[in-house]
């Protein structure tokens, strides 16, 4: 009997509000994340065959890169030459 009771008062408790507003979605979080990317970088969007984006991961995952990282390397080498 007394869970019964304590089961009650534990559904007629309201939760704590949350105070720092709504949590931010995905995507939003996505939108934000790309605006303060913008701040400091360029963006840059290509279409290269699927061969070539497989060795462009393959060499990424062998380097340890990120392929915006492997992509400004190339460019920084190419411009010196």
């Amino acid at each position: 009997m007394t869970q019964l009771m304590n089961s009650e008062k534990a559904s007629e408790i309201t939760k704590r509000p949350y105070r720092k507003g709504n949590p931010l979605t995905g995507a939003e979080k996505q939108k934000a994340a790309i605006a303060r990317k913008r701040i400091t970088h360029k963006e840059l969007k290509v279409f290269i065959e699927p061969e070539t984006k497989d060795l462009l991961l393959d060499i990424c995952a062998k380097n340890g890169l990120t392929q915006s990282e492997l992509v400004s390397k190339l460019i920084e080498q190419e411009a010196k030459k």
